[in-house]
């Protein structure tokens, strides 16, 4: 492999186009998002389809994380970081997980929002692909 190419995220063990969509060329050298248009694809949103195409018929505005960032014992561990949405009046179940490798992108936005007095929540859009229902955070606008 170059030098040049860019490193794939995701879990080997997921399907090529399930592993989500991201890349730290985004994020400044804080993982600040460098622009507001910036996204990430979460993975293993195949086996989340139900909970996920029961979010797209919700006000799009209101569509929120509301994953909190990983404590101390989870990141020891290595955990995947499981998301789920709010839409305004309820708590999704999982709709998928944060692409292997950019684990620190996702908790920093959430800190991030904590430490200024924000809602630590990442908004959301629900796309419709060509392999079902994805869910992409919309991290730009975390800036």
């Amino acid at each position: 492999m170059p030098f040049w190419s860019k490193k794939e995220f995701g879990d080997p063990a997921l399907p090529k186009d399930d592993r989500g969509k991201g890349s730290f060329d985004d994020y400044a050298y804080d993982l600040l998002p460098k622009n507001r248009e910036i996204t990430m694809r979460l993975a293993d949103a195949t086996s989340h389809q139900d909970e996920i195409a029961a979010l797209a018929g919700e006000d799009p505005e209101a569509l929120a994380t509301a994953t909190p960032a990983r404590s101390l014992d989870q990141e020891r561990v290595d955990a995947p970081i499981e998301v789920r949405v709010f839409s305004g009046r309820r708590v999704s179940g999982v709709v998928g997980v944060v692409p292997r490798g950019l684990e620190s992108v996702y908790d920093e936005a959430v800190r991030r929002l904590d430490g200024r007095g924000d809602k630590p929540r990442i908004p959301v859009a629900v796309v419709q692909t060509k392999q079902g229902w994805r869910v992409d955070l919309l991290m730009g606008r975390t800036k």
